[in-house]
């Protein structure tokens, strides 16, 4: 890693702009508001009576919030001087559906959205969240005409934040003591790291009545969370809405955090021309660096796996 930081000048606005105000982007919205992040919180939709509908409900909550402004609508103008854009526009994942399914009718979307945002807001992060999100951040990356670093998709972050609950109850430990990430695709292919997930150092094979395969139970209930959720209540938004809304304080902040999101991939472990999760460091400024962490032999071919699931599906 660098060992130089770049700390950018304080920043009096900070504008945020969500576009599609489904359960997804309006829980993600809300989650903001309570955090107080945005100074400036955009709801857009294409369907502008929702959009309005959505900033009422918001409006009565003012009095118990950090002040934000709020505006709605379905004019990409609205989007200008953003600072960060979250993309979560697009169709839900329905029960039998994986998350691939939906490629050809977000893509669509995409090519519609993507370009406009663009033109309104050049100097943007655009933050994808949109199933498959793969496939659609590398296509937005093409839409956009942005950097790279300016445009990735939350990814695994969120199958990262299941993979250490799951641990965190076989180890009698918090979550954030357990250092454990899940790659690759945000979808059935991706994979859990565990030839170097550890807890203050000590690998978890290390710990006593823990084993791979209790492990891979763990992974298993990772990968099983969203069919159960879309099952049980029809549509996943709260945890998610959490990860955006912790990306967003990280680029806010300029953090530094190192958290796995879907980055275009430039030769890690040979793969290129596509995007998928892997650790990055998170600022203000965007992906401000991709990790190579190490991979077992098994890891890399889980990771090989991904990349040609996805790439099979790239135009």
């Amino acid at each position: 890693m660098k060992n130089t930081c770049t700390v950018p000048s304080f920043q009096t606005r900070f504008k945020v702009v969500v576009v599609g105000c489904g359960s997804v982007g309006a829980t993600a919205a809300y989650a903001m508001m309570l955090k107080g992040t945005p100074t400036d919180l955009v709801l857009f939709d294409v369907n502008k009576e929702k959009a309005e509908g959505l900033l009422l409900d918001f409006e009565h909550a003012l009095s118990f919030v950090s002040a934000t402004k709020l505006s709605a609508g379905n004019d990409f103008a609205l989007c200008k001087d953003a600072h960060v854009v979250v993309v979560t526009a697009g169709a839900r994942q329905q029960e039998g559906e994986t998350r691939l399914d939906l490629l050809n009718k977000n893509r669509k979307i995409f090519k519609e959205v993507i370009p406009q945002i663009a033109k309104a807001a050049p100097n943007a992060i655009l933050l994808i969240v949109t199933n498959p999100v793969d496939i659609l951040t590398y296509e937005a990356i093409r839409l956009s005409g942005f950097p790279a670093s300016h445009v990735f998709g939350t990814g695994t972050m969120l199958d990262t934040a299941r993979f250490r609950f799951h641990l965190s109850e076989k180890l009698c430990l918090s979550p954030k003591s357990i250092q454990a990430f899940v790659l690759g695709e945000h979808g059935d292919s991706s994979f859990p790291v565990l030839s170097s997930a550890h807890v203050a150092g000590k690998l978890l094979n290390n710990f006593d009545g823990f084993s791979d395969d209790v492990a891979q139970e763990c992974f298993k209930s990772t990968k099983e969370a969203a069919y159960r959720i879309i099952h049980d209540l029809g549509y996943t938004c709260y945890s998610i809405a959490a990860v955006v809304c912790e990306i967003v304080e990280a680029i806010f902040q300029h953090a530094r955090i190192v958290v796995p999101l879907s980055v275009e991939l430039k030769k890690y472990y040979g793969h290129s021309d596509l995007a998928l999760s892997v650790p990055c460091v998170l600022d203000s400024t965007g992906i401000a660096e991709v990790i190579d962490i190490p991979l077992n032999e098994k890891e890399q071919k889980q990771l090989a796996n991904s990349a040609d699931v996805l790439k099979k599906l790239l135009v």
